[in-house]
């Protein structure tokens, strides 16, 4: 039985993964199909900052590193950089940019500087066999280029957001790093919508929740995962949801991610 109580909706051909997980405890609160691998957008981005921070670790990159954004690497949408005159900026801002506001053009530039090949043979590295990034950001998107930016599945989100808050697989200052950057994430419309949060400024504690997370979103998908945390408990979740292209079932979804998100805010209060 769910500790959080919450319906998903499957109108408009709707499918769920989802997985709500003490981390401490390993208790289930919530599950729902964590093994299906689903679209999720943008969520994807984090196994490439994971696969950067791995390089650092190794010494064979710095953040100090500067980079250009090529023309063709700028993509509108979600994102600042593509508003920014500065066209160079170091490793660091510009995976500051990723985490922070999901930046499609960061995103293509440190793709093309990691390399998305090299960032899907460290997922699968790190033994994620149903989740990776599948390419760089595209629109449109050319023939026989990859459908989706990234796909994942619950279990594997919740276990990669377990790790990080546990500090595995980097090293303690980089752990820090990719925590301090998902933990700047403006989009708190999905589950971390409960948290009532300012969606701007959150790192720390602010009424007891501190939160980090990373969502996806394009007009048939939204997916959040992160860790929430109170000063006695911590808890990872992953909520990913698709529904049928061409269909509206944006408004279902984001009631019943809120509910979910209410139901972890009354479990670390309890």
């Amino acid at each position: 039985m769910s500790v959080i109580g919450a319906e998903l909706p499957a109108d408009h051909g709707t499918v769920w993964s989802v997985l709500v997980k003490d981390i401490d405890t390993g208790e289930v609160l919530l599950q729902h199909e964590p093994e299906a691998a689903l679209d999720t957008a943008s969520v994807g981005k984090i196994f490439l900052l994971h696969r950067l921070l791995t390089e650092v670790d190794a010494g064979t990159r710095s953040l100090e590193e500067r980079v250009t954004r090529r023309p063709v690497e700028s993509i509108d949408d979600s994102g600042l950089w593509y508003l920014l005159q500065a066209a160079e900026l170091s490793l660091y801002d510009v995976a500051a940019l990723i985490g922070a506001v999901s930046d499609n053009a960061a995103t293509n530039t440190l793709g093309r500087v990691i390399g998305i090949p090299v960032v899907q043979e460290h997922t699968r590295a790190l033994g994620y066999t149903s989740s990776a990034l599948d390419d760089i950001v595209r629109w449109p998107i050319p023939p026989g280029a990859p459908t989706t930016l990234s796909h994942a599945s619950a279990t594997e989100l919740v276990r990669f957001m377990t790790r990080l808050a546990d500090g595995t697989d980097l090293t303690p200052a980089s752990a820090d790093t990719l925590r301090r950057w998902l933990g700047a994430g403006m989009d708190l419309s999905m589950v971390a919508s409960a948290f009532d949060l300012d969606p701007l400024a959150h790192w720390g504690f602010d009424r007891g929740i501190w939160l980090l997370n990373k969502t996806g979103t394009i007009s048939r998908v939204r997916a959040d995962t992160g860790i929430v945390m109170s000063p006695d408990r911590r808890i990872a979740y992953a909520v990913l949801a698709n529904w049928d292209r061409g269909a509206d079932g944006r408004g279902p979804v984001l009631t019943a991610m809120r509910t979910i998100g209410e139901g972890i805010r009354s479990a670390l209060a309890g």
